[in-house]
């Protein structure tokens, strides 16, 4: 699914109007029923409801919802934000269709109009919208900052009052805070970037029918990863198939202490569909591995505590597996990282590289240029930053992820919610996936296994890296309905990989 930014969009209804074709005001209708659709399926025409209205279309979809909500009989006080001496010709339209069966709408034009909010109300915010060009102030402002302090559940129609679509606010911008957020069509980027979480809330899409043409046809980096997405990059398997089909991944992984990422790596890798996984860890770990893992086979180093790469037993050279998968648990000791600078220029295919493997390649940055073409790297933001340099917001976060993976030819996992994947050619595909369970140690171990075996299987980097990271995510939700977010650990997520 795309993310288009706020003039494609506004492109995106003119097609809609001119090719369907339909009226303006019947689209904007069609969008109110979609949120009023999506309102009645979760509340009762019970509960008491404020909906604050501004003067352009994000208030013309309100007074449509409006007036959508007392044809069900749900109990209804309209206020109107007067914050310009003008309104918009399809707010001025449903503003008198609204009027056409209530006469309760009260006016705010100073913050003494502003209504008290209270806790068992629900407020529905439609006073700005997308189109927003400057931060709120004023009037605006004030009422922004009245339904914030409000014990209220608040509902945003399309995004946020005062929240930018696809440019970073100023730190002191007001800006809704809302529970949920209803929008049309397709996400805009500004949900998926973490600074705007608590300006978001739950985000849901409704499907107005806007131009698909337009839609397939529009150019954009922005991706957002849809269950049926997903879906479609799941190879099937022949019923002849074997183990030889699938792959021989090697792990490199663990040191003394961290022999748990190891077993864990290893387990996802193996419950990802790998048709044979090798194990090299440090001596120390060579029973803890036979134990816990005995669908793979053991390669133990020849150092007792950290890898250094060397074998103690006879076995093919990395460079000769289907795809090799390091980091979890490796430590940052000198042999390794001398194992690192030997290895890395010695292989030609995609391999995985998480956590410690990560850190080195930060502190040895002339290393990045020895990756093989289309490896997969998976930081978490700060081990990111430290492969990068620091950066002001998220949209800059952004564009250092772009410009990495393209520099480098690498895909990256930069891993967190709506955990985001940058391809060599600059697109940014984002989880859709996942839940705060995933936030405990080891969930980052099992996302390596995943992506490995992915790998070793004959999937594209970029295939690899969106399926295994959705996958990965959906395991977290599943793991979380059985536990909970709080109480899930790393081995939940693997018992819940799933691949039908």
């Amino acid at each position: 699914m795309k993310i288009l930014n706020v003039d494609q969009i506004r492109a995106l209804d003119q097609a809609t109007i001119q090719y369907e074709p339909i009226a303006p005001l019947n689209l904007m209708e069609r969008a109110a029923q979609g949120f009023v659709e999506w309102f009645v399926a979760r509340y009762l025409n019970t509960a008491p409801i404020k909906i604050f209205c501004g003067l352009g279309n994000n208030g013309g979809d309100g007074m449509a919802i409006a007036r959508l909500l007392l044809e069900r009989q749900y109990s209804l006080e309209i206020y109107v934000v007067r914050y310009a001496p003008r309104e918009s010709d399809d707010f001025m339209h449903n503003h008198r269709r609204l009027k056409l069966i209530t006469e309760q709408i009260s006016y705010i034009e100073l913050s003494t109009d502003i209504p008290a909010i209270r806790h068992n109300e629900i407020v529905i915010d439609a006073i700005l919208g997308s189109g927003l060009s400057r931060p709120a102030e004023g009037i605006v402002r004030s009422t922004i900052e009245a339904i914030n302090r409000a014990p209220a559940t608040v509902i945003s129609v399309d995004i946020a009052s005062g929240l930018y679509a696809d440019r970073p606010n100023h730190s002191d911008d007001v800006i809704i805070e809302p529970d949920h957020t209803v929008t049309f069509q397709l996400p805009k980027l500004a949900f998926v970037l973490p600074r705007n979480g608590r300006y978001v809330g739950e985000w849901h899409l409704v499907n107005i029918q806007l131009n698909k043409r337009y839609i397939d046809l529009a150019p954009t980096p922005y991706y957002y990863t849809t269950p049926h997405e997903a879906r479609l990059l799941l190879h099937k398997r022949d019923r002849f198939s074997h183990k030889g089909t699938f792959g021989h991944a090697l792990l490199l992984v663990g040191s003394y202490g961290k022999i748990g990422a190891a077993v864990l790596a290893s387990r996802a890798c193996l419950r990802s569909g790998v048709g044979l996984l090798t194990v090299q860890v440090p001596r120390c770990g060579y029973s803890v591995l036979q134990t816990a893992v005995p669908e793979a086979m053991c390669r133990p180093d020849g150092h007792q505590y950290v890898l250094t790469g060397q074998s103690e037993v006879e076995s093919p050279a990395p460079a000769e597996y289907s795809t090799v998968g390091l980091g979890p648990g490796i430590g940052k000791a000198p042999e390794t990282l001398t194992m690192l600078r030997e290895l890395l220029p010695t292989l030609k295919k995609p391999v995985v590289i998480d956590a410690d493997a990560l850190n080195l390649l930060a502190e040895n940055r002339e290393l990045l240029a020895e990756l093989p073409p289309n490896s997969i790297l998976t930081p978490h933001p700060k081990e990111f930053e430290r492969l990068t340099q620091p950066w002001a917001d998220d949209y800059e976060k952004l564009n250092c992820l772009k410009e990495f993976a393209k520099r480098y030819r690498v895909v990256v996992v930069l891993k967190g919610a709506f955990t985001a994947v940058a391809t060599p050619d600059g697109d940014v595909h984002f989880n859709s996936t996942g839940n705060p369970g995933l936030s405990t140690g080891g969930t980052g171990d099992v996302l390596t296994g995943v992506l490995t075996a992915l790998l070793a299987q004959g999937y594209d980097s970029v295939e690899a890296a969106v399926l295994g990271v959705y996958a990965h995510g959906l395991a977290g939700d599943h793991a979380a309905e059985q536990r909970g977010p709080i109480g899930m650990i790393a081995s939940d997520v693997i018992d819940a990989l799933r691949w039908s």
